[in-house]
This record gives structure tokens, C-alpha cells and sequence, in this order.
């Protein structure tokens, strides 16, 4: 991870958000520290990363999320040469997802 981010100010914020306890929850903090802006666009990256994986083009992606080709990039550099943070993710939604379907 890059030492950059890495500072107190950083450690604090995502104490904040580990201390979330649901979406409405994660719905309140966010709007109040994010612009609109700002959450749509990290909604979109994660939309576009959730597209990329599932193998779609970069048009299909676009079309459907209004993203740049820049974003869109930048977002494949990242699920390709980053720190797999996307990749941890899905796979935890996937496992959350498929423990729900189970249990039906």
C-alpha cells in the first residue's frame, strides 16, 4: 500500500467506517462526508469494476454507467496491477451472497 495514504487522519476514517453497522447507517456518515458527487463516483468505479470482471466492454460499460474511457481504464489498471482491494471485496460479497442463498 502506497505510504502516502497511510497517515493518522487516514487510520481515523476507516475506524469510522469499520464502526458502521448498516446500510442506512453507512447512507447517513457518507452524506455527510461526501459530496453527492464524490459517492456517485466512487459508486461508479465500483460498478465499473463489478463490469470489468464480469468481462463486459468498455462501450457496454460506458453506456451503462455513463463513465469515462479514462475511469474505466484507470479502474482495469487497477484490477490488474493493484493492491486486489476490488478483488477482496467481490469475493466477500460473493461468499455473503451465496450464504444467503442457502439459507433460504
Amino acid at each position: 500500500m502506497s505510504k502516502k495514504i497511510r497517515t493518522e487522519a487516514v487510520d481515523y476514517l476507516f475506524k469510522a467506517i469499520l464502526s458502521l453497522k448498516s446500510k442506512e447507517e453507512c447512507y447517513i456518515f457518507f452524506e455527510d462526508i461526501c459530496t453527492i458527487n464524490e459517492l456517485l463516483s466512487l459508486s461508479q468505479r465500483f460498478e465499473v469494476a463489478k463490469m470489468l470482471r464480469e468481462q463486459k466492454t468498455y462501450l457496454e460499460i460506458a453506456d451503462k454507467t455513463g463513465a469515462s474511457t479514462a475511469t474505466i481504464s484507470r479502474v482495469n489498471r487497477s484490477l490488474n496491477y493493484g493492491n486486489d482491494g476490488y478483488d477482496m471485496v467481490f469475493e466477500r460479497l460473493s461468499q455473503e451472497e451465496n450464504g444467503q442463498e442457502e439459507n433460504k
